[in-house]
C-alpha cells in the first residue's frame, strides 16, 4: 500500500511532465501563427490600381525573405476565383494548447485542490467547492464574452475592449477572495485561453468553412463570416501577452501572494496589452512610443509598490545554536512534509523545485530562500497547509537577520 501511495503522485509527477511540456509546444505554435498573421495583415500592402493582382482581387501582398528563400504571400480580400486544391488550415494548434492546458489544470490542481487551490486564510472551502469556482469560471467567462460579442457593443472596438478587461479584472478579484492566489491567477489565465480557443473553434473556424462550402458549391462567400473571425482573431492578438504572463506567475509568488494580488495582475495585464498594441501599430508603419513607455511604467510601477520592506538590523542571538534549534524545530513541523528527498505531504513525490530540508547544511544552504518564502511573501507552506504561525515566521526572520544570510 505504501508503495502504491508513492508511485500515484510519482506517476502524475511525469504526466505533469509530459502534458507542460505538450502545452509550451503547441502553444508557441499556436501563438507564434497568431502573431505571425496578424503581422502579416498589418504589413501587406494593396497592389497598384489596374495591375494584374488587383484584377485577380488581391486586396495586398507583400515580400519576405527567410531560411534562404523568398516568400511572397498575397490576401484576397473576399477569396480566389477559384478554390486552391490545397488549403492548409491553423487550428490544432488551438485546440492542442488548450486540451493540454485543461489536462494540466486537472493533474496539477484539481487533482491536488487541497494543497494548489486552497488558503483558509482566504476562504475556508472544500476542494470540490474549489474545483467547481474554477470550471464554473471557464464556463461563465466564455458565455458573457460570446455574447457581449455579439451585441451592439461588439462592433465598438474600444469600448469593448475596455468592457472585456474589466469584467476579467473583475474576474481576477472574486477569484483571488475564495481560491489561493497562486490558483486564482492560473484560473484567470484559464479563463482568457478558453475565450481564445472558443473563439477559433466557435467563430472563425466555422466561417472559414462556410466561406469555403460556398465556394466548392460554385457562389460566393459571404464576407461577413470573414470579417467576424477577423474580430475575434484581433482580440485573440491582444489576449496573447496577459496569457503568457500568467502562465510563468506560478513562480513569482511576489504576484499571486500580494494582499492585492488582483490589482498586481490587472496592472501587469494592461501593461501587455499596451505593448501589443505598439507592435500592432507598428506593422502598420506607425510608430507609438507612448504604448511601450506606459506599459513599461506601469511595471515599474508595480515592482515598486509591491516590494518588500527591507530587513531590520538584528543583533546577534547570544546562543545562535539554540536560534537555529527553534528553526529547525519549526522547519521540521512545516516544511518537511513536502521539502524531503522522501515527501511524506499527499500529492508530492518529489520536493518542489528540489528544495530539500532535511539536513542543518540544507537548510542553511536554503536560508534565503526560507526567508523569501516563509516571511516576505508567505508563500510557503502551500496554502498554509501545516498551519505556520506568524510567532514562527517570526522567529525564522529574526534567525535569517541577526545572521543566517
Amino acid at each position: 500500500m505504501d508503495a502504491f501511495a508513492y508511485l500515484i503522485p510519482y506517476g502524475l509527477e511525469w504526466l505533469n511532465l509530459i502534458v507542460r511540456w505538450l502545452h509550451i509546444i503547441t502553444g508557441i505554435a499556436w501563438i507564434g501563427a497568431s502573431f505571425y498573421f496578424v503581422w502579416l495583415d498589418n504589413s501587406i500592402r494593396p497592389p497598384a490600381p489596374g495591375s494584374d493582382l488587383a484584377k485577380k482581387g488581391v486586396s495586398g501582398e507583400l515580400w519576405a525573405v527567410h531560411g534562404g528563400g523568398f516568400y511572397n504571400p498575397q490576401k484576397y480580400l473576399v477569396a480566389p476565383a477559384e478554390l486552391p486544391k490545397e488549403l492548409h488550415w491553423f487550428k490544432w494548434e488551438a485546440y492542442t494548447t488548450w486540451l493540454s492546458g485543461i489536462a494540466l489544470l486537472t493533474i496539477a490542481y484539481y487533482f491536488n485542490a487541497q494543497a494548489m487551490m486552497i488558503d483558509k486564510q482566504v476562504a475556508d472551502i472544500g476542494s470540490w467547492q474549489a474545483v467547481g469556482i474554477g470550471v464554473g469560471t471557464l464556463v461563465a467567462g466564455w458565455t458573457v464574452y460570446d455574447l457581449l460579442c455579439r451585441s451592439p457593443l461588439g462592433q465598438r472596438e474600444l469600448p469593448f475592449g475596455i468592457v472585456i478587461f474589466a469584467l476579467i479584472v473583475a474576474a481576477a478579484y472574486g477569484l483571488t477572495h475564495v481560491l489561493s492566489g497562486r490558483a486564482a491567477y492560473i484560473h484567470v489565465g484559464a479563463l482568457i485561453g478558453t475565450i481564445m480557443v472558443g473563439n477559433v473553434l466557435m467563430l472563425i473556424i466555422p466561417g472559414q468553412r462556410k466561406m469555403v462550402e460556398a465556394m466548392q458549391a460554385g457562389g460566393l462567400p459571404d464576407p461577413k463570416h470573414g470579417q467576424k473571425a477577423k474580430q475575434r482573431s484581433v482580440h485573440n492578438n491582444y489576449f496573447t501577452l496577459p496569457v503568457l504572463f500568467i502562465m510563468i506567475s506560478n513562480h513569482y509568488a511576489m504576484t499571486y501572494r500580494n494582499d492585492h494580488a488582483w490589482l498586481v495582475l490587472a496592472f501587469i495585464m494592461a501593461a501587455g496589452v499596451l505593448i501589443r498594441h505598439f507592435f500592432n501599430l507598428r506593422h502598420k508603419g506607425r510608430v507609438e512610443w507612448r504604448y511601450p513607455v506606459a506599459g513599461v511604467a506601469l511595471l515599474l510601477g508595480v515592482a515598486v509598490a509591491i516590494a518588500p520592506p527591507a530587513p531590520v538590523a538584528v543583533a546577534p542571538s547570544a546562543d545562535p545554536a539554540a536560534a537555529f534549534q527553534k528553526v529547525e524545530a519549526i522547519i521540521a513541523q512545516r516544511c518537511v512534509a513536502c521539502h524531503s528527498a522522501h515527501p511524506t505531504q499527499p500529492g508530492f513525490a518529489t520536493a518542489p523545485l528540489g528544495m530539500v530540508l532535511d539536513t542543518d547544511q540544507q537548510i542553511h544552504q536554503s536560508a534565503e530562500k526560507i526567508y523569501k518564502q516563509a516571511v516576505q511573501l508567505k508563500a510557503m507552506p502551500i496554502g498554509n497547509l501545516t498551519n505556520m504561525t506568524d510567532a514562527e515566521r517570526a522567529t525564522i526572520a529574526a534567525w535569517y537577520e541577526a545572521g543566517a544570510k
